[in-house]
């Protein structure tokens, strides 16, 4: 198995189970209201925090068959939830402006955005690293925030806002996803440890959480290091973990 099979096997596919409450309140008020939903949004925080979850779950949201006025949380069993779950949607394109970064890369965008949806009723764009598009291609896409078509979203997520032209972050509305606190990693690990039934030791959860700086993604690691199948996960197997890879247990994250 890899690092990341905890994390993403139990990641967030509801609003509800969105970990950080400051950005599931405010999802579920936009959601509430969806006659006048933004066609922009900025996804911005620090790694591990939830942004492209938070991202894709919007996508279902907007474009759940199940959807009425006053429902907002998408149904998970519809075929738009579904390909969405199973990344196979061809209405929510995942862009990494890492490796797609120049002016031509936006330009094939632009062109495509002009395309009806293949089903769905929205099209969802989610760039990640938005910050990482060069000054011609952040042009580019801020013509086409300028004057979206109706049938399309874009979530821009990044960990360096302030890199961001500052005429495409006042395009969008913008969520602040922070570094989550204790309980929130704790709730978050939770559904991993019930989902797979694995076996902790009272405040195991808790330490974990002290040592991760506020990462979802970090805390689903050392648990998963931690996890051997039979055993019962203790504190000091925690502090064991922690002297192993640096005497500092802050440094417990690899």
């Amino acid at each position: 198995t890899t690092k990341m099979t905890l994390y993403l096997k139990y990641r967030p596919q509801t609003i509800s189970e969105l970990d950080l409450i400051s950005v599931r309140e405010r999802l579920q008020k936009i959601l509430a209201n969806q006659d006048s939903m933004p066609h922009a949004f900025l996804f911005a925080g620090p790694r591990g925090a939830g942004k492209t979850s938070a991202a894709r779950i919007l996508a279902k949201a907007v474009n759940c068959e199940e959807q009425s006025k006053s429902k907002v949380e998408p149904c998970n069993k519809c075929d738009q939830c579904v390909a969405i779950t199973k990344g196979s949607s061809l209405d929510v394109i995942e862009i990494d402006a890492a490796s797609n970064r120049g002016v031509d890369d936006i330009r094939s965008l632009r062109e495509a955005v002009k395309l009806a949806t293949s089903g769905a009723k929205k099209k969802v764009y989610i760039i990640d690293e938005a910050h990482m598009l060069t000054t011609e291609a952040s042009n580019a896409l801020l013509k086409t925030l300028e004057e979206p078509p109706d049938h399309v979203i874009f979530v821009l997520a990044t960990t360096a806002p302030e890199k961001l032209l500052d005429t495409i972050k006042s395009r969008c509305t913008t969520l602040h996803f922070i570094k989550a606190s204790e309980t929130e990693v704790v709730q978050s690990l939770k559904r991993a440890v019930d989902g797979e039934k694995i076996k902790v030791a009272d405040g195991v959860l808790e330490e974990i959480a002290k040592n991760v700086d506020g990462s979802f993604r970090e805390a689903h690691k050392i648990l998963e290091q931690l996890f051997t199948g039979e055993n019962k996960i203790t504190i000091e197997d925690v502090y064991k973990l922690s002297q192993m890879q640096d005497s500092d247990p802050r440094k417990l994250v690899v």
